[in-house]
This record gives structure tokens, C-alpha cells and sequence, in this order.
């Protein structure tokens, strides 16, 4: 009996970290991707999310696979796929209004794209920028790099620079 008490938590979904802690989370989209996706593992994945009182579920995969796998174990969730370079101002000032707005309501927030990308870390190092959490891109991106021990490459550095050309614009 123990074993299925267990097994209703679910797992934590590979490559979970916390960004503010117990408020804004990043991983891996449950189940994986490609070749190393699984749909039991993505429904353990998606169990531990809802069991561990998440309130959104933000998708920023570009494509939006098995997001009904959220609705069918009753998770709220938003698709918000990172967009290419001449979309990102607009994008960025959106999904960062967004995100500060959901964050100010305190509620739990768990971002994911196809995997642990360095856009994804990119786009969060930006936030930090934007909400003036953390002001200078440079510290930005070594406090993302820290916190998920992968390195924001060019891709992740743009959106980090974008964000601050947005602040220098307000």
C-alpha cells in the first residue's frame, strides 16, 4: 500500500529548478521530448506538478504537444512559444507583464519548453533584467547559469539583451 501512496505523488520532472523559490519553477516538458518522450513518465511528471500545488503550467515549446494531458489531470495552463528574433520586443514586454502580474497574485508557476534550453534559461535571465530583480544582464545570466549549472549560449544572451534594451526604453 505504501508503494501506490508513493506513486500518487508522482515524479519531479527532469531538470526541476526553482527560479523564486516556491513561486516560479523551470523544467523539462513533462515526459521529454522527442525520441526520450514517454507518456507514463510525462503523466507521473505532470501528477508531481499538480500534487505539489503548482496553479500554471506555461508552455513555451514552439509546437503545442499534449497540452491536453494538462486539462485531462485538471491543471491550468497557458501556450506562450518563444517566437523568433523580430517578435521578441513585443513578446517579451507581453509575456513579462504577464508573468510579473501572476507572480504578484503569488501564485505557482512552472515554465517549460521542449528541454532545458538555453533560450528558456535565456528568456528567465530576462526577466530577472526587465523586473529589475537583477539589473545587470551580465549578473543575470550568471545567476540563471548558477541556479540550472547550463550556460546561457547566443540564443539565451539576445533575449537578455532584448530585455534590457526594454528597460532602457520605459
Amino acid at each position: 500500500m505504501a508503494a501506490k501512496g508513493k506513486w500518487a505523488q508522482g515524479i519531479e520532472p527532469r531538470h526541476f529548478h526553482w527560479i523564486i523559490k516556491d513561486q516560479l519553477a523551470i523544467c523539462e516538458r513533462p515526459g521529454g521530448f522527442g525520441t526520450n518522450h514517454r507518456k507514463v513518465r510525462r503523466q507521473e511528471e505532470i501528477i508531481w506538478i499538480r500534487e505539489q500545488d503548482f496553479d500554471l503550467i506555461v508552455s513555451m515549446s514552439s509546437a503545442p504537444n499534449n497540452l491536453h494531458s494538462y486539462d485531462e489531470l485538471g491543471l491550468t495552463w497557458r501556450h506562450w512559444p518563444l517566437p523568433s528574433n523580430e517578435e521578441q520586443p513585443r513578446f517579451l514586454e507581453q509575456s513579462y507583464g504577464e508573468l510579473r502580474r501572476l507572480l504578484a497574485e503569488r501564485r505557482r508557476l512552472i515554465l517549460h519548453a521542449d528541454e532545458l534550453s538555453e533560450r528558456l534559461i535565456g528568456f528567465l535571465a530576462g526577466y530577472l533584467v526587465w523586473n529589475q530583480m537583477v539589473p545587470e544582464p551580465p549578473r543575470a545570466i550568471a545567476t540563471m547559469e548558477h541556479i540550472t549549472g547550463r550556460q546561457i549560449g547566443a540564443d539565451g544572451r539576445e533575449l537578455v539583451g532584448e530585455a534590457a534594451r526594454l528597460v532602457e526604453r520605459s
